[in-house]
């Protein structure tokens, strides 16, 4: 019998990367979501949001961010929802990122502006506001981070009626899902 040896490569070493995002909904509890294209995790949801410059804080990176992909001005992000990490390839860079996620309240509208130009740099290919039930559909997402729809149902009705949550959740690393 001849035994034949392969070799294994590591995984290249991912570089720390800090970001922020805002999850914005509307008076009748609806998401904004924007769907984005990643070469390592595919096509999935996610809220407007993305790395953080060079001494911004998370909270500053969110309404940055939020006015870069939706060309909003006049929102502004709220309270924590979430922490989370996940790995994924940026620009063809790995990288680790550790994401901050905030609440924040706006009118159901589409994006304003040109923002053509963010969009196909930070492939983003649509965007839609998701209801409830349609985030609940079995083959709704994926999403980022995975259990987004759980976090959003547990504080979309307080949320809608003026009430913060009481404290953010903190849902550590997680890996990617299949690639879809």
């Amino acid at each position: 019998m001849r035994i034949r040896w392969r070799a294994v490569r590591p995984s290249p070493p991912r570089r720390p990367r800090r970001a922020a995002r805002t999850a914005v909904i509307d008076p009748a509890g609806r998401v904004f979501l924007l769907r984005s294209d990643n070469s390592e995790v595919g096509v999935h949801w996610n809220m407007p949001g993305g790395g953080l410059e060079a001494g911004e804080s998370p909270l500053d990176g969110a309404l940055r961010e939020l006015g870069e992909e939706t060309g909003w001005t006049d929102l502004r992000p709220g309270p924590l929802l979430c922490t989370w990490e996940h790995d994924f390839t940026w620009h063809g860079t790995p990288v680790r990122q550790h994401e901050h996620i905030y609440l924040g309240r706006g009118p159901y509208r589409p994006p304003t502006g040109d923002l053509r130009a963010v969009h196909r740099a930070d492939r983003i290919l649509d965007w839609h506001w998701w209801t409830p039930a349609e985030l609940a559909e079995p083959h709704a997402g994926p999403f980022w981070p995975p259990n987004l729809p759980a976090l959003l149902d547990a504080v979309r009705e307080d949320w809608c009626a003026g009430t913060a949550p009481t404290a953010p959740v903190h849902l550590g690393y997680r890996p990617n899902g299949p690639r879809r």
